[in-house]
């Protein structure tokens, strides 16, 4: 089992991955095995996938109502018996995500597969390679760069049965840019938070004053605002860029 030709869009407020992949499913069909001289020199068929045997796998941390996303292609069935069906699919998982290094940040989320009703006994998952996922044909994304997809064959006892379960997990590493947040961001918000050593340095019975400490309130209430829309209801963590701006305008009170 592998996946390629990797597409990724993540969903932070909902906690979500999109993923538009490949999947790679390999087995050996004793059945479905001809002697190519009785049968005009045919090596290969391609058959619908209903009409044949197939491993059931689904994604475990399915978050589509649409547990199997995947498009029906043919299965390619060769004169030995091996078959290979490359569905390709669009996948949501779901992934939690971690704002605490907000905007310099890296996000693990995991695509678990895995049969729905055989066990380890009677469907064996393995990975085609140790790296895991292909990324030949990865296409980038203009706001996070793929550091790896690395797979894991796990082999789980549950209380209930005595036969183990087999799942293959591959692991989305990925890590923001921060040139956009830069610019448009934190560059602002320091040269903002700046400003509020200039209260400081105005009499205290200037008009200016009040004026300039309520426009930097202002100015820093509308950069939380954009922090806010784009990450998610979390209370597990605060963001390292949240917790200054929140900061600030306590620092400022002082100087009115």
């Amino acid at each position: 089992m592998v996946v390629s030709n990797v597409w990724l869009n993540l969903d932070e407020k909902n906690q979500q991955i999109i993923s538009n992949i490949w999947l790679k499913l390999e087995w050996v069909d004793v059945n479905l095995r001809w002697n190519t001289s009785e049968f005009g020199g045919i090596q290969d068929l391609r058959i619908p996938p209903h009409k044949i045997w197939k491993p059931d796998v689904l994604m475990y941390n399915s978050a589509d109502e649409k547990i199997d996303s995947t498009f029906p292609t043919n299965v390619v069935v060769r004169n030995n018996g091996s078959c290979t069906y490359i569905p390709p699919g669009i996948f949501k998982s779901t992934c939690k995500i971690d704002i605490t290094w907000f905007p310099f940040d890296d996000q693990k989320c995991e695509m678990k597969f895995g049969s729905w009703t055989y066990d380890g006994f009677q469907l064996d998952l393995r990975l085609a390679n140790e790296e895991g996922g292909d990324l030949s044909t990865y296409i980038t994304n203009g706001e996070w760069i793929l550091i790896g997809l690395p797979g894991v064959r796990n082999e789980i006892f549950y209380a209930c049965c005595p036969e183990p379960y087999i799942d293959i997990t591959f692991t989305i590493h990925i890590r923001r840019r921060t040139l956009y947040y830069g610019f448009n961001l934190i560059i602002p918000c320091v040269l903002i938070s700046s400003m509020t050593l200039l209260g400081f340095t105005l009499p205290p019975d200037s008009g200016e004053k009040l004026t300039l400490g309520v426009t930097i309130l202002l100015s820093l209430s509308v950069f939380q605002m954009l922090v806010t829309e784009t990450l998610p209801p979390s209370s597990d963590a605060v963001s390292i860029i949240g917790a200054p701006s929140n900061q600030t305008p306590l620092r400022n009170h002082p100087s009115f």
